[in-house]
């Protein structure tokens, strides 16, 4: 069942005795009920654009933007509020109200003209609370939480809102990395488990591919597009999208890296975590690391490493014209090519 459906939308901003300016144009796509959805772009895309157009927090220059099949646009706020919540990255003033008291304002939608909450509704904001692993911060003031805090009260209100459909901009933005890692997997649970549409924009881009069920991608300049994140990988849509002078997508490791030209060739030989790793440390230290079948060996002056790893121990051997050397840890090992590339 489809939830979201934007028709041919151009999305931007009105100007006095001048044309429009068009942002984000000619997008056609879906976001059906149960699906977990990440805009993803480079910065100036147009992503805040778009999120807010779809809220509807800004008519669209052209297009639709419809809730099973009715116009967003052309709904009461009220009605609009009951199918949809949003939590934009804006810092709101909210006085000296409680956590609690703020998430709680996810319920104006169907309280009577009292604001008075039902039992239904404390159950709402209580399981909204719990949903984030915020119950600790219910009776503090707003003002006193910290940014990851607040973000996390600011998505217990868009769940006690209890919509099919959320809209939610960089909520992760001000979470350290284990927050973050915990919102995606609440908001992932919540689309499969409750059947809601939840469309988030963020910039972490390997949270957003292990995470997502889909990808809309929107590249600056370029042709909107969208896909599981796999297949907009393995197509290079990602990697074009992203494209930036010194660093590159690896479509192998599904990380993105730094480059400084084409590096001098190191062989690297081993395998599991601490074979990975040294790769990581050789490519930092601005070589171009290849195995044994992309060198000729018996020709080549290229240096070699080899991680050598049993149960409970590791070492690193690196063969160069010097001959062989041995070491206990990477980061000798590391020094010792450093310093043999400097000399």
């Amino acid at each position: 069942m489809t939830t979201l459906t934007l028709e041919r939308l151009s999305a931007g901003y009105s100007r006095a005795r001048r044309e429009p300016l068009i942002i984000v144009r000619d997008v056609s796509v879906e976001l059906r009920a149960g699906e977990m959805v990440c805009l993803l772009g480079p910065n100036g895309a147009g992503k805040s654009t778009l999120m807010r157009t779809v809220a509807g927090m800004q008519p669209p220059v052209t297009g639709r933007v419809s809730l099973n099949g009715e116009d967003i646009h052309r709904l009461p706020p009220r009605e609009l509020a009951k199918r949809l919540s949003v939590v934009l990255t804006d810092r709101v003033s909210v006085g000296v109200l409680s956590a609690y008291a703020l998430v709680a304002l996810g319920r104006y939608p169907y309280t009577d003209w009292t604001g008075r909450l039902t039992d239904r509704d404390h159950k709402a904001v209580q399981t909204a609370l719990q949903a984030v692993g915020a119950e600790d911060l219910a009776s503090r003031n707003v003002i006193e939480l910290s940014d990851g805090e607040r973000q996390r009260i600011m998505v217990a209100r868009s769940l006690a809102q209890e919509t099919p459909l959320m809209v939610l901009d960089e909520i992760t933005a001000f979470l350290d990395l284990p927050r973050r890692v915990g919102i995606m997997r609440i908001l992932r649970d919540l689309a499969h488990i409750t059947g809601k549409a939840i469309l988030l924009s963020t910039h972490d881009l390997d949270l957003a591919l292990r995470s997502a069920d889909r990808l809309w991608l929107l590249p600056r300049n370029g042709l909107f597009q969208s896909g599981s994140p796999e297949q907009l990988v393995l197509s290079g849509a990602f990697e074009l999208a992203f494209q930036s002078e010194g660093v590159d997508f690896d479509r192998a490791t599904g990380a993105f890296r730094l480059h400084r030209g084409p590096g001098r060739p190191i062989v690297l030989e081993g395998e599991g975590v601490h074979a990975t790793w040294t790769g990581r440390a050789l490519e930092r230290e601005g070589f171009r690391v290849v195995s044994v079948s992309d060198a000729d060996l018996r020709h080549s002056d290229t240096p070699r490493i080899k991680v050598v790893t049993d149960r409970e121990t590791c070492i690193w051997r690196i063969f160069d014209d010097s001959g062989e050397c041995e070491y206990e840890t990477l980061d000798a090992a590391i020094r010792s090519i450093r310093n043999e590339t400097q000399n």
